[in-house]
């Protein structure tokens, strides 16, 4: 079982196990949030071994019925709110979605799988170790400093996984990523934000003076990682997931400016002139940078894409499937959601 098996990540997770296992029944587990819509996997739908199921993982009973109905025997945990800006708005939705719907999922799984080899992998994200300054990189050995709700919430989610491991020997895997990017994301977050905002002629936000620095990861190499740490991964053992390069916001949205420029016929530095700084976030952390090395070493994984061209990719993406992004933006996928679910 996938959990947010139709949002960004998830989608792409899906995607590749159904491909990849047609021997695996992938039941792919998702409330359908603003961010998690079925327009993102229409592509396999109707494939042998794939099935939706609509359902919260806060709600003890949604969870126990998947769980009893299609006798999971391992889940891919990436279901989260995961918005830094609705979190310090809202905290409380993610405590319930991050926090308890995590050990809903745990508490299951520990219930239910009483015999036989499972895999619990739990996917979560840079931010619990907080900022970095302008040296060092984030390892899995260091310590947990989260900032804002939402990396609090992902934090205490990790606790309670790693608990059920020593507590209970639950059989569970851990990754922690970078920020990551693609096709199918939803326009709130940066690069998505600034292609529609370009595209529109809307203004481009960047917080403070576009200073803070991340590490991107592609989509597609994230979800070859999760698939090598679910195979090939130790139990009980956490694995960093890295794009291994740094770009400070703004240098990343001239640079995603120039190629916008480039694509759309515009004259070199006209979109750069929609960049308007606005007020910083709160609690926004300076740095984050990832240290894969355990992963590579271990696993054999890294990055197979550059990030100038992974974001030349999602560009091409964007610009051929505007039709895309009107639907999920205009919440017409719920439409679609009922046409083709309400009698399964």
């Amino acid at each position: 079982m996938i959990t947010g098996g139709a949002g960004f990540i998830g989608s792409h997770v899906v995607r590749l196990f159904v491909a990849k296992y047609p021997d695996y029944r992938i039941i792919n587990f998702d409330k359908l949030t603003y961010a998690g819509n079925l327009e993102n996997l229409k592509d396999i739908e109707n494939a042998d071994n794939y099935v939706f199921v609509k359902g919260d993982i806060v709600s003890v009973e949604d969870v126990k019925k998947a769980f009893e109905k299609y006798e999971v025997t391992d889940v891919i945990h990436l279901a989260a709110e995961s918005h830094v800006d609705r979190s310090i708005e809202g905290p409380m939705d993610f405590v319930m979605t991050n926090v308890v719907g995590t050990v809903n999922l745990l508490q299951q799984a520990k219930e239910n799988w009483k015999e036989g080899e499972h895999v619990f992998h739990h996917v979560s994200t840079d931010e619990v170790y907080g900022s970095l300054g302008e040296e060092g990189l984030f390892k899995e050995t260091t310590p947990y400093d989260p900032r804002s709700p939402y990396s609090a919430s992902k934090a205490s989610s990790d606790h309670f996984v790693m608990a059920f491991y020593h507590t209970y020997g639950l059989p569970v895997k851990m990754s922690n990523c970078s920020n990551n990017y693609g096709s199918h994301h939803f326009p709130e977050k940066l690069i998505p934000l600034m292609i529609h905002n370009v595209v529109n002629n809307k203004p481009l936000p960047v917080y403070g003076k576009g200073e803070n620095v991340r590490d991107w990861l592609w989509v597609n190499d994230h979800a070859s990682a999760i698939d090598t740490i679910f195979h090939s991964g130790r139990i009980g053992e956490s694995y960093n997931v890295g794009g291994l390069n740094e770009w400070k916001n703004i240098d990343l949205v001239k640079f995603l400016c120039q190629l916008m420029d480039q694509k759309l016929g515009r004259s070199l530095g006209e979109s750069e002139k929609l960049i308007t700084y606005v007020k910083d976030r709160k609690g926004h952390d300076l740095r984050y940078a990832i240290d894969a090395t355990k992963l590579e070493k271990e696993l054999g994984w890294k990055p197979s894409i550059t990030f100038e061209k992974g974001l030349e990719d999602t560009v091409d993406w964007y610009l051929n499937n505007s039709e895309w992004v009107e639907k999920v933006t205009s919440g017409a996928y719920k439409d679609y959601y009922e046409n083709m679910y309400s009698d399964r």
